[in-house]
């Protein structure tokens, strides 16, 4: 099941962003430091992202046992719409499971709401994102940018048209 994230999920969207952070550190802007620091004020406002005007939060749960699996979000930057934060359990991931592709078919509807293209920021060692992005009609536009945790490192900029 996909669906929305809400202010009261806030215990389960901390526990999938941890579970983020551990597992692919450099996949997101934050690190695990920061993420224990943050109140139940600061949770419930990530899991309000779901019903917040031009932004969404999306999290894929497994039906036969109720856990999260998976996650991605929206917001616009530059009032262009911009996914972040995907992830998807070791266990979910897979074409054969569909989690990813169904996360993202959900962040696509949104941001048609919003533009016709839909930007996202990538970490140049995150080959297997990467490859996903491509298969999914995402194209590098040649524009990087500082990873924010280590500016030796940079995120690739990809673009898909919708």
């Amino acid at each position: 099941m996909i669906r929305r994230t809400t202010a009261d999920d806030w215990v389960r969207v901390r526990e999938l962003r941890l579970e983020m952070i551990r597992d692919t550190p450099m996949a997101f802007g934050e690190s695990l430091e920061t993420a224990f620091a943050h109140s139940e004020a600061q949770w419930r406002i990530r899991g309000d992202r779901g019903a917040g005007p031009r932004q969404t939060s999306l999290v894929a749960i497994d039906s036969a046992t109720d856990r999260w699996v998976g996650t991605m979000g929206g917001f616009l930057e530059s009032g262009r719409p911009l996914l972040v934060g995907v992830y998807v359990s070791p266990s979910h991931r897979g074409r054969s499971q569909g989690v990813a592709a169904a996360l993202l078919e959900g962040i696509e509807r949104w941001a048609r709401s919003e533009g016709d293209t839909l930007v996202l920021h990538v970490h140049q060692k995150n080959s297997r994102a990467r490859v996903f992005y491509e298969r999914h009609g995402f194209v590098a536009t040649g524009v990087t940018v500082p990873y924010v945790l280590d500016p030796t490192n940079l995120e690739i900029e990809m673009v898909k048209q919708l």
